[in-house]
């Protein structure tokens, strides 16, 4: 087993042992990437961050709304959305992005 494949495997048999929490309460980590994207996308109408890695911050969903996506390609809206998180991705295992322009 490759040294890359045994932390990847050594990560997510961490994560399958993290006790589930409520989904009613955010985890320290998503409390923060939500922070860093209100104050990146002050114009964001929909905010949702979760932490799928079953709570130890390895592995993270975030679906956003914003009209500073219009007129912009998916692609172009990810990249907006990695750079602003470009100091929390450093520590992460995987991100799902989810973008989308509001409705008028």
């Amino acid at each position: 087993m490759s040294l890359l494949r045994a932390f990847r495997y050594n990560t997510l048999t961490l994560c399958r042992n993290v006790i589930s929490r409520s989904s009613s309460s955010l985890t320290d980590g998503e409390e923060r990437i939500a922070q860093v994207l209100k104050e990146k996308f002050p114009q964001a109408s929909a905010l949702k961050v979760v932490d799928i890695s079953g709570g130890c911050g390895a592995m993270y969903e975030i679906h956003i709304e914003s009209d500073e996506f219009r007129g912009k390609r998916t692609v172009q809206q990810h990249q907006l959305v990695n750079q602003a998180l470009k100091d929390e991705i450093k520590a992460m295992h995987g991100l799902r992005i989810f973008t989308d322009v509001p409705r008028k």
